[in-house]
């Protein structure tokens, strides 16, 4: 037989650690060979694909972000070669077996649940002559238009699975895709939203194996390794003794990305990692979802906030561990205004990037299952987002997803580190509020409909703030200012604002800091700039306080100060320097 294995994936640095997994499992017995798409990349481009491969059998990893594109992959390949053995499996269509088998006809078969040996039993059966298909235990199929569901029978030994991340195919890609792996299956907790809930227990692989997997990949170009582990710390020691391999053992260049559950971690294990770990070798994704109690319980989500701030603000002072933090609008009882009050306590701990989702109705979860009980009414295909429920209206939602996409281009891209710091402290009530009428106004002006350049981003902020006429403007402008040089590798031909100086002005600060360096500080007089170099790869802009002040000690003292930026030529970025006027002239008097 002439075996594919093949997903969607949600983009091209994506893998597919499942298909990996089917594959090295059925080998030798079976040479299954992979082919991997986007849901980016034309239906027609990827069943022309496919069907050049001349298949019997073609096999589908599916997911909530593919499963309607893999649909219509399979009708066509079906109406061009009805005699092509389709295969399904994959965690979307696990659940509802018997509403998939009505949905895709073209399927010949559904595999339920972990399909390593499943997959391998069926192919044997396909090779076969008898094809007693009702002897494998987790697969779904039709047979005299009857519907035919046989559960799982039992779970593997993860530590017998062969590796999948050694095939010869997959080393010239290694350094340009995430690559993930996992080293336990599970989840100790019962969060109702989410699929990992269903399985019961943690199992773990080989602790060797995995180790040498990793050397391999690290030897082989792999720059980005993610664990997939639904909670990587939910063993201490097992943590750390992985931790310790990471450090021991990393190469350059190389990061880690996990998922942990903050509130379980244990201070002394965050104390390991800022004084042992180099910085951005690891990252951490944590999921918050909610910080309101009634929520959390209802969701049988068990988290101490006052814990999991106590991880997060340790990490983030430590310096070593970029944090990345989930939401979820959309929970039970979680209206508007609570949901507010979530996403400030979240902003408050200033993660590197806040992730805010809504969320998905997933097949086979108990709050899909009692979805009636809160009113939930969502979507009919995936991903099954919410539309509203009995205290969230679609109107909130619609606001929420205002937040969500300034907040994404404001916050998580850190282009205005500074000045959004100034404008959720200083000029709005919240970070929540600042978000939520920016958001407004940009869905408003229609610029959700459009594309941007940086610079767009910060006339539309300017735009945002004159019309509404804050307080304190010229210092959020300020800001700005700051915020933009600092985003700059090469010198600007043009900013978005108009230049503070005249030429004539201009040459004189260039003047006062050719015979006076120092009022620059030390990094600028380190520089050892000529005038040629100052003319040529400095900018100058007035700002209306003390930057230096601000930088050192996070006050903002009202007095004229000059700003100079020097961008290297090499284009490693900017540099700025300042000066109060204020200062300077007293202390020359």
């Amino acid at each position: 037989m002439n075996i594919i294995l093949s997903t969607l994936n949600a983009k091209y640095i994506h893998t597919s650690l499942s298909i990996r997994y089917l594959k090295a499992y059925a080998e030798p017995d079976f040479d299954v060979k992979l082919a991997e798409y986007t849901i980016k990349d034309p239906i027609m481009n990827i069943v022309g694909d496919l069907y050049s491969k001349k298949p019997d059998v073609v096999g589908f990893s599916c997911y909530i972000w593919n499963i309607e594109e893999t649909i219509e992959v399979i009708q066509t390949l079906k109406k061009i070669n009805p005699a092509i053995t389709i295969i399904l499996g994959g965690p979307e269509v696990t659940y509802d077996v018997s509403h998939w088998l009505d949905r895709i006809p073209e399927a010949d078969f559904i595999v339920i649940g972990e399909g390593e040996s499943t997959f391998k039993e069926l192919l044997a059966e396909l090779n076969g002559e008898r094809k007693q298909f009702g002897k494998i235990g987790g697969i779904a199929y039709r047979e005299n238009d009857k519907k035919i569901i046989h559960p799982q029978i039992s779970k593997l030994d993860l530590k017998e699975l062969p590796s999948p991340y050694r095939f010869p195919e997959d080393q010239q890609h290694l350094s340009k895709r995430v690559t993930y792996i996992e080293t336990s299956r599970g989840c100790p907790f019962n969060c109702q939203f989410c699929l990992s809930s269903i399985e019961v227990g943690v199992r773990y692989f080989d602790r060797e194996k995995i180790k040498n997997d990793i050397r391999y990949l690290m030897e082989n170009g792999a720059k980005t390794i993610k664990f997939v582990d639904r909670t990587f710390n939910i063993s201490r020691s097992y943590a750390m003794e992985m931790f310790q391999f990471l450090i021991d053992e990393h190469l350059p260049g190389t990061v880690f990305q996990f998922e942990i559950t903050a509130d379980i971690m244990r201070p002394e294990v965050i104390q390991f990692l800022n004084d042992n770990a180099p910085a951005g070798l690891f990252r951490f994704e944590i999921g918050v979802q909610s910080t309101n109690d009634p929520t959390n319980e209802l969701v049988k989500r068990k988290q101490n906030f006052e814990k999991l701030t106590r991880t997060v603000t340790m990490v983030k002072e430590g310096q070593k561990i970029d944090q990345h933090l989930d939401l979820i609008a959309g929970l039970p009882e979680e209206d508007y205004s609570t949901f507010r009050k979530t996403f400030n306590d979240v902003f408050e701990l200033r993660p590197e990037e806040l992730q805010l989702g809504f969320l998905k109705m997933l097949r086979g979860t108990g709050l899909r299952l009692r979805a009636s009980d809160h009113q939930y009414i969502y979507s009919d295909y995936s991903p099954y987002e919410i539309l509203g429920n009995n205290v969230l209206s679609f109107d909130d939602i619609v606001r929420i997803k205002q937040v969500e996409d300034v907040l994404e281009k404001y916050w998580n891209d850190h282009r205005m580190n500074q000045t959004v710091e100034f404008l959720v402290t200083r000029v709005f009530d919240s970070a929540f509020d600042f978000f939520q009428e920016f958001g407004t106004y940009w869905d408003q002006q229609g610029w959700s409909r459009i594309g941007h350049q940086l610079e767009d981003l910060f006339r539309r902020l300017h735009q945002f703030l004159q019309d509404k006429k804050i307080a304190e403007l010229d210092i959020a402008v300020g800001f700005m200012k700051y915020d933009y040089f600092n985003t700059q590798k090469y010198k600007p031909r043009k900013p978005w604002w108009e230049q503070s100086f005249e030429k004539a002005e201009r040459t004189a600060i260039y003047e006062t800091i050719l015979q006076n360096g120092a009022i620059l500080g030390e990094g600028y007089q380190s520089l050892q700039l000529n005038e040629k170099d100052l003319y040529k790869h400095t900018m100058l802009e007035e700002i209306p306080f003390d930057l230096n002040e601000y930088l050192k000690n996070g006050s903002i003292v009202r007095e004229r100060g000059i700003m100079l930026s020097y961008f290297d030529p090499s284009g490693i970025g900017s540099s700025i320097f300042s000066y109060s006027e204020e200062k300077t002239l007293q202390a020359n008097k």
